[in-house]
């Protein structure tokens, strides 16, 4: 399939004016064809005038009909074969194998809230009947579900080009809830989200759905991602990167007329908490697993370990020596771009030349290529990141900082000192665990997520799931972007008092025809009334 550098607005290809930037392999520096054009306000207008067209038709499909398109999608996806995949490393860099893994975390995504839907009981339908005959007053028909919220605005991730991008997390999630999306394609990785959207566009042909429920806008600067957050027929926006990034398009949406949500995951060091026991009996094969967690993908997680906690003592110099020792085996990698090497150098020298922190062997090697980085271990005792908490601040790629702490009461109070995270996971035996139950009430305030005796890494994409947590982890602790309830992100609750059965939605009529769970007078139920 031919990438042609045009934008994807309703049923064609769109490229209104000349300017044009270029995605760069990150591994041989080389310019990759085609040209991509830069979207325009008339691009968005074109856009958002078709999805807020498409929204009224769109949310309106069945159960049956949404399910449907998501798995359309999902087997448009697999259709693109190899070429998917050899663009996919063209421009990132990411073996072939994590390519094809990330790749089946996108399907088996869309799969899954095909099933979400289907299943229907995500509208949350409360229904209270009326007690005409109550005392003193007559008790009204009250009923209650969620709705789709309106055209929503996903950005494109950098570090997941499938999994987190065109047709990822947040784009199923908002076409499961009933929300057209319109997607901000990464710079990066321009071509791969060409490819991914035009499996959008046959998905919505093959399904006769509406045709502004997608669209796909290139650009390489700032400028188009804030005219969409400010347009204003968007009513949310979704984001994965960087605090500076979410940050801004957050103030953007606040400073609307009509504010709008942005539920933006941004920045994390996801910390390790290793209590005495489990350093003492397990903490050099631990060291391995550590480092395996901090050189993944080239620290290009959102999930990287960047901080770990341990009592001083010998047993904490073995684990930072067995550390060292498999850190020396582990090659430079290619970061994704060159922006983000940059910043991780960056990071880096900040650290060290705040003179609190050390560099645990030589950081001299980066590698070869502009992109290149090997990974990096730093050490700081808990008095440092006390009194310069802004040591503690992500530093995106390959690298963490070790952080020695005197006593338990200082472990705690660098634990209450933390800003808000995605992940804090502790190792410790099992009582132990039970002896530090201070420790996890204090994370319980700090992370959206807590593991124990594993590392951050893994983000298993299921029911349970959250993956988000309090500010600067997430704009909004509530919402996750991972996992089936995400799909709350793009719904909003709709009461209806006193309405006749032929006025109400389908999920709320007395005969429940879709089978659904509903709370029937503060009872579930799935029977009919």
């Amino acid at each position: 399939m031919r990438i042609s550098g045009k934008h994807l607005i309703g049923k064609g290809s769109s490229c209104s004016e000349n300017a044009r930037f270029n995605v760069i392999n990150p591994a041989t520096g080389k310019v990759l064809s085609p040209d991509f054009c830069e979207a325009t306000r008339d691009d968005i207008e074109q856009a958002a005038t078709l999805a807020n067209e498409a929204f009224n038709l769109y949310r309106q499909t069945t159960l049956e009909q949404r399910g449907e398109f998501l798995e359309t999608i999902a087997a448009e996806l697999m259709a693109l074969g190899d070429e998917l995949i050899e663009r996919a490393a063209q421009e990132t860099a990411l073996p072939t194998a994590r390519l094809e893994g990330e790749r089946a975390r996108t399907v088996n995504q869309l799969k899954l809230f095909a099933q979400v839907v289907r299943e229907g009981s995500f509208v949350e339908a409360r229904i209270d009947r009326a007690i005409p005959d109550r005392t003193p007053i007559p008790k009204p028909d009250i009923r209650q579900m969620h709705l789709a919220l309106g055209p929503v605005a996903v950005f494109g991730a950098s570090n997941f080009p499938l999994a987190f991008s065109v047709a990822g997390g947040d784009t199923a999630s908002a076409l499961a809830a009933g929300c057209p999306v319109i997607v901000k394609g990464h710079p990066a990785h321009a071509g791969t989200s060409e490819l991914a959207g035009l499996a959008i566009q046959r998905a919505i042909e093959k399904c006769a759905m509406p045709q502004g429920t997608f669209a796909l806008l290139q650009g390489s600067g700032t400028k188009l991602g804030a005219a969409l957050v400010t347009h204003p027929g968007i009513k949310a926006v979704a984001f994965t990167g960087s605090l500076a990034g979410g940050r801004a398009l957050f103030d953007l949406a606040a400073a609307r007329p009509e504010p709008i949500p942005v539920y933006a995951e941004m920045g994390s060091v996801n910390p390790i908490f290793v209590l005495p026991e489990a350093m003492q009996e397990r903490g050099e094969s631990m060291a391995a697993d550590f480092v395996a967690s901090v050189t993944l993908g080239v620290g290009q997680f959102c999930t990287n370990p960047g901080l770990l906690f341990a009592l001083q003592g010998p047993n904490l110099e073995k684990f930072i020596q067995q550390a060292k020792d498999c850190l020396a085996q582990t090659l430079p990698g290619t970061m994704l771009h060159a922006g983000i090497k940059q910043n991780f150098d960056k990071g880096i020298e900040a650290l060290l030349s705040t003179g609190a922190v050390e560099s645990l062997g030589s950081i001299s090697n980066r590698g070869s290529g502009a992109c290149s980085a090997a990974p990096v271990l730093l050490r700081a005792e808990a008095q440092a990141l006390l009194d310069s908490p802004q040591i503690t601040e992500e530093v995106f790629g390959p690298s963490s900082l070790i952080v020695t702490c005197s006593s338990r009461e200082q472990m705690l109070e660098a634990a209450r000192n933390l800003q808000g995270q995605l992940t804090a996971s502790v190792h410790g035996s099992d009582g132990e665990l039970r002896d530090y139950l201070d420790l996890f009430s204090t994370l319980e305030t700090k992370v959206g997520r807590i593991i124990v005796n594993g590392f951050p890494t893994g983000v298993e994409v299921c029911h349970a799931l959250h993956h988000g947590g309090p500010y600067p982890a997430a704009t909004d602790s509530r919402s996750s972007s991972v996992g089936t309830a995400a799909i709350k992100r793009f719904l909003r609750p709709v009461c209806y008092q006193d309405l006749p059965q032929a006025m109400l939605p389908t999920a709320l009529k007395d005969k429940n025809r879709q089978g659904i769970w509903r709370m029937i007078d503060g009872a579930l139920s799935r029977e009919d009334l």
